[in-house]
């Protein structure tokens, strides 16, 4: 079985490209989490506004009447007069 033995730099210069590669990566790596981090905000932000979205949608919802109510729709809460039943009336000419 083979095993793992590192190699040690023989010079300075190896060294200091290793020392660059990992330095490359730990910025990189921290990039990356950076951008994680702002996802898992994005993320986060968007669930709640789902969540209010469809609190709104239920409130909506719940005021609509049964299927059986023949009355309008009034959505908005905005009071609505009853309509005069002299206005319902449409004038015969005989």
């Amino acid at each position: 079985m083979t095993e793992y033995a590192p190699q040690v730099p023989n010079d300075a210069t190896e060294s200091d490209s290793i020392a660059e590669s990992l330095q490359r990566l730990s910025h990189k790596i921290q990039l990356i989490s950076d951008a994680v981090k702002a996802l898992r905000q994005d993320r986060s932000q968007l669930e709640t506004k789902i969540e209010d979205a469809q609190k709104r949608i239920q409130h909506i919802l719940s005021r609509l009447p049964e299927q059986s109510d023949g009355r309008q729709l009034n959505l908005l809460g905005e009071p609505v007069t009853p309509p005069n039943p002299e206005d319902d009336n449409e004038p015969t000419t005989h």
